[in-house]
């Protein structure tokens, strides 16, 4: 079973939520549904801009917890890295 280290975005270089679960498309669904978390809820933070897959959920619990440590530039560039358009990757999950 994969695990996977998310972050969400409200928009471009918005605000930023970063998680942990291990089926990431369900838990984005329940993000963009509002009933992922009051906090995604309340600043509308629901465009999946990145995310990695870990093979061990400690693992995976670990970089969530760094992450969330980092600086907002760090997560920035992490994310322009990844997905440089922050383009929303919810849709290429499901293919």
């Amino acid at each position: 079973m994969a695990f996977f280290v998310y972050v969400l975005a409200s928009r471009q270089r918005g605000t930023l939520y970063v998680g942990v679960t291990n089926n990431l498309s369900l838990r984005v669904y329940q993000h963009r549904d509002g009933s992922g978390s009051g906090f995604t809820r309340r600043y509308k933070v629901t465009r999946l801009v990145y995310y990695e897959t870990h093979e061990v959920p400690e693992e995976a619990i670990a970089r969530e917890k760094r992450l969330k440590r980092w600086p907002r530039a760090w997560k920035i560039q992490a994310i322009e890295q990844f997905n440089p358009d922050w383009r929303d990757l919810y849709e290429d999950l499901n293919r």
